[in-house]
Parts: C-alpha cells; structure tokens; sequence
C-alpha cells in the first residue's frame, strides 16, 4: 500500500513552540518520515533543525543550557525593544550558513508584511534571513526590512501554515499548535502582555486553518508563558509526552491512508 507524501505544519508561541521538537523526536523514533516542513515563528526555528539533519538530543540541550542575555539584545525601542542580531547569529549557526533550498528537506518560512497585510512564505534565500522575519514578534523584535517590505512575525497572518504545507505537495499534514485552549500562564510584565494579545488576535485564524490538517498534536503547554524562555527544556519534554499520547493513532491513520480526507477521525481529539 502506497504511504502519502507527509507534511508537518510548526505554529508560532514563543517559548511553547519548543514543544515542537519534543513532537519531532517522538515522530524520528517512530520512523516517520518528513517530506515537507513549514514553521511561523518558533516553528520556524525547529523547521530549520529538522530540515537541516542537526542532532535532537544535541539540540535540545542547545536549548536547555541557552540564556536568555546570550540571544536577547535589548535597545531604546523604535519599533521594537530588541535588535535581534544575537538571534540572528544563533540562527545562521544552527542552519550552518544556509540557503532555504539546501535543507535537506523541503521547507518553507512564513513572515506577514505589515505594509500589504500579507502573508510572506520564504522557500528559498538565507535562512537567517528568512527565519528572523519570521520570529519578529510585534512591539518586542525589530521588525526586518525587505525591499519594500516591513516582515514581522509569521503568527500574526498564518499561525499554524497548514496550507503552505500542502501546497508543498503534502498529502497528509500533520499540524502541531502549541497555542493553549485556556491560559494558564501568569502575566507579568510588557512581554507578556504582547504575547497573550497576539494569541488571542491568532486564536481566531488558527481554528479557521487547522481543519485543513489531517492529524493534530497539541502539546498542554498552557501553563508556561509565551516568553518563558528559561522553561523551553520543560516545553520539550511536554511536547514529546503529548507525541508519545497521540502516536498509535498517527501511525494507524498513516498505515490505512488511500488518499482520502482522515480528519474527520480525530475531529473529536
């Protein structure tokens, strides 16, 4: 039996989205291959370690041991309160200094521009490039500036880029959302006053484009703040309990696939 063409569709949250790579360890161990992968926002960070064959295990002690004042610049706010060039770096370090079309897996990178209102879905150029549109939360990155485009972040317009995935070529999408039904999270200060505004804004466009999605992985990360950047091993590991939960489901949904619609089977989840 013919297995489909599989896509996986990162949403945006900030320190959640590193439940992302939780969920990817759980699917590389199950031998599920990625043919496709599209990420906004933090999504987009663990699209280019997926698609650029970096280690997981090295990877996800990266993100433990990271500090906050090692990738956060902070600067006298124009349009945002940090310059993003540490970012930037760190970045062009994990995608070894490259282009978008060099992965070793097909990947796309979604940013908005904020003068048209539209989404912009990078497949090919500089990953760092790329990658630090897409993260350029409103208010707190700098925004980038392309030609005569002004990029911020890719959840803004496209939170969870299902459709990008497909056009890709996927035949089955498997979507991971970290954003929360409930928050749980406290807020604290500016940076989280940003962020929840922005989830709430997203909550919207998110349930229009995940019916689209043929599986759902929705790590319970609910407790832990957007900008909870020093809890990011904690989201991992949530990620990857939630994968684990919802992995003989996928494999079986995978297994009988004859490229029929399946979303109606996990509707209910």
């Amino acid at each position: 039996m013919a297995h489909p063409k599989i896509g996986l569709a990162l949403s945006s949250g900030g320190a959640r989205g590193m439940a992302h790579l939780g969920v990817i360890k759980v699917l590389k161990e199950a031998g599920i291959e990625i043919d496709y992968v599209a990420g906004s926002s933090m999504g987009s960070i663990v699209s280019v370690i997926l698609a650029n064959r970096l280690d997981l295990d090295l990877s996800e002690k990266l993100v433990a041991a990271l500090r906050m004042k090692q990738w956060i610049d902070l600067t006298v706010p124009k349009m945002g309160f940090v310059t993003g060039e540490k970012v930037t770096e760190l970045i062009r370090l994990l995608a070894h200094n490259k282009r978008i079309e060099e992965l070793a897996i097909p990947t796309a990178i979604v940013a908005t521009d904020l003068v048209k209102g539209e989404p912009v879905v990078f497949k090919e150029g500089p990953i760092h490039l790329a990658v630090r549109a897409s993260i350029a939360i409103p208010g707190i990155f700098e925004p980038v500036r392309l030609e005569n485009q002004i990029l911020v972040d890719g959840g803004v317009i496209d939170r969870v880029p299902v459709s990008v995935v497909r056009e890709m070529g996927a035949d089955f999408v498997i979507a991971v959302d970290v954003i929360p039904r409930v928050n749980k999270a406290k807020i604290k200060n500016i940076f989280d006053v940003i962020a929840q505004t922005l989830v709430i804004m997203e909550k919207e466009i998110t349930n229009r484009c995940l019916p689209m999605a043929d599986f759902l992985i929705h790590p319970d990360v609910a407790d832990i703040s957007p900008t909870a950047f020093n809890r990011m091993d904690e989201c991992i590991k949530r990620g990857e309990l939630e994968a684990r939960k919802m992995l003989p489901q996928l494999l079986e949904l995978i297994e009988n696939w004859q490229g029929e619609n399946t979303r109606d089977e996990f509707e209910s989840v």
